[in-house]
C-alpha cells in the first residue's frame, strides 16, 4: 500500500523525530495558505464589489501562485508524516475533494469568464472561491484535532 510506504519512509520518520522540522513545515504550509486563500479572497471580494476589479486587482492573483510553491510540498510532507490516518479520515477527503473543486473553479474562471470579463459568471466564481476556501482552510483545522 502506497500510503504505508509513505509514512514508513525514511523522510516522513525524520519529521516526526526532529523536534523543530514539523512545526517549521507546518509554519511553511501556514503561510502558503495565508498567500493562496488571501490572495485569492481578497480577489474575491474586490470583484465582488467593483466590476474594473477583474483587470485592476490581477497582482493579487500572483500572490496566489506563489503560495501554491508552499502549499503543495509542505502539504505533502505533512501529510507524510501520518498518511494511513489521514487517507482514511473522511475530513481529509473531503478536504482534497473541495481542493479539487477550487481548482475547478480557478480554471474556469480563468479560461472562461477572465479575458471576456463577464461580471455576473465572475461574481458565481467569485462567491464559489470564497466559500470553497472558507471550507478547505476549516477541513485543514479540523484535521489536527
Amino acid at each position: 500500500m502506497v500510503v504505508k510506504w509513505i509514512e514508513a519512509s525514511s523522510l516522513a520518520e525524520a519529521i516526526r523525530q526532529s523536534t523543530w522540522l514539523y512545526p517549521f513545515i507546518e509554519i511553511i504550509h501556514i503561510l502558503g495558505i495565508v498567500l493562496v486563500a488571501g490572495g485569492a479572497i481578497l480577489f474575491d471580494i474586490r470583484l465582488l464589489s467593483n466590476r474594473k476589479a477583474i483587470i485592476e486587482n490581477r497582482y493579487l492573483l500572483s500572490w496566489s501562485k506563489l503560495g501554491l510553491i508552499l502549499v503543495i510540498p509542505s502539504g505533502l510532507l505533512l501529510f507524510s508524516t501520518n498518511a494511513m490516518a489521514l487517507s482514511r479520515d473522511p475530513v481529509f477527503g473531503l478536504k482534497l475533494g473541495l481542493l479539487l473543486l477550487a481548482a475547478i473553479n480557478a480554471w474556469v474562471f480563468h479560461v472562461r469568464v477572465f479575458l471576456p470579463a463577464n461580471y455576473t459568471t465572475a461574481r458565481f466564481h467569485a462567491i464559489a472561491s470564497v466559500i470553497l476556501w472558507i471550507s478547505i482552510i476549516s477541513c485543514g483545522r479540523l484535521l489536527a484535532y
